[in-house]
C-alpha cells in the first residue's frame, strides 16, 4: 500500500477485520482516496472450498467487507456503519489460495439512509478481475449502535 493512504480501523473479533479473531481473515484496509478502499491478502488453505481455490462464501464476505467500508470514511471516531440489504456476487474466475489478491471496494450512489457500493477482488500479479459484487448497505439506526461502545469492540487503527 501506497504511505499517503489512511488506514481505516479494525476491531477486536470481526470475521474480515478483527485482530484478535483467531479464524479471521484479519484484513488490514485502507483509505486511498474518498470513497476508494484497498486490501492486500493471501488466502491461507484453511479457507478452501475446491482443492487451492478460496471458498466462496469467504469471496463473498470480503466483497461484503470492502463494499461496506467503501462508504466508512476515515474518521476513526465517526465512522459511518452500514449493514447488507443486498449483495449481488459474479464470481468470474476462481480465487486462488495462496497468491497475492489486491481487493478494491468504490462507494457509489448515496441515499439518505442507503449507499450502493462495488467491490473486486484481483490477482494482483496479472490484474485480472476474478470476482465482484454490486452492494446496497444501509445505516445502521442510531439507536441501535452506541458509538460510545467502539473502545470495548476494539475499534482502532492497529499497527500492520
Amino acid at each position: 500500500m501506497k504511505e499517503q493512504n489512511i488506514k481505516q480501523p479494525n476491531s477486536r473479533m470481526c470475521f474480515i477485520c478483527g485482530m484478535e479473531n483467531p479464524v479471521g481473515l484479519h484484513l488490514h484496509i485502507y483509505e486511498t482516496e474518498p470513497g476508494v478502499v484497498e486490501a492486500a491478502y493471501i488466502a491461507p488453505e484453511h479457507f478452501q472450498g475446491y482443492p487451492g481455490v478460496l471458498h466462496g462464501g469467504i469471496v463473498a464476505a470480503i466483497l461484503d467487507e470492502l463494499s461496506g467500508r467503501a462508504h466508512m470514511g476515515s474518521d476513526p471516531n465517526n465512522p459511518r456503519f452500514m449493514f447488507t440489504g443486498k449483495l449481488e456476487i459474479k464470481y468470474r474466475k476462481n480465487v486462488p489460495i495462496g497468491k497475492p489478491l489486491k481487493i478494491v471496494g468504490k462507494a457509489g450512489k448515496l441515499r439518505s439512509k442507503m449507499a450502493e457500493a462495488w467491490a473486486g477482488i484481483y490477482d494482483a500479479e496479472t490484474s485480472e478481475l476474478l470476482a465482484e459484487a454490486n452492494a446496497l448497505h444501509i445505516n445502521v439506526p442510531e439507536d441501535q449502535f452506541d458509538l460510545s461502545l467502539l473502545p470495548q469492540l476494539g475499534w482502532k487503527v492497529y499497527p500492520d
